[in-house]
């Protein structure tokens, strides 16, 4: 059983601007513009992401090989074999639900957290 990784949370791109200022700009006092600055709230999750993703896939790739050893008849040949094999195959399922959960609450939560707040303004964020 193969899972999809939800999308990852887009880091800060070369050249990237903030929001455009629009002339009914209500966060700032007296029709000041707005200064943005990309969210370190939103920073930290592709941090996370970016941390999280090698570390499930060491873990899974530390599985893989064991499970495709259990497989083949050239390694052993024996009914204890089988129990192995299922065993491992388990164990591949529960690490994938696992690996979909983690990924997908900080790809939910990163999807909740704007991109670009005001400066000097606490940054906005889905659970606070």
């Amino acid at each position: 059983m193969t899972y999809v990784d939800p999308p990852a949370p887009v880091p800060m791109q070369p050249g990237e601007m903030p929001p455009t200022p629009s002339g009914t700009d209500l966060l700032s006092p007296g029709g000041q513009p707005t200064a943005w600055v990309f969210n370190p709230e939103y920073q930290r999750l592709v941090d996370l992401w970016l941390q999280v993703v090698p570390l499930m896939d060491r873990l899974t790739g530390a599985l893989d090989k064991p499970y495709e050893r259990a497989r083949s008849r050239d390694v052993w040949d024996a009914p204890v074999a089988e129990r192995y094999v299922h065993d491992l195959a388990e164990w591949r399922g529960r690490l994938g639900m696992y690996r979909q959960a983690v990924l997908t609450s900080i790809s939910d939560e990163a999807a909740d957290t704007p991109r670009w707040v005001p400066g000097g303004v606490g940054a906005p964020h889905a659970f606070s």
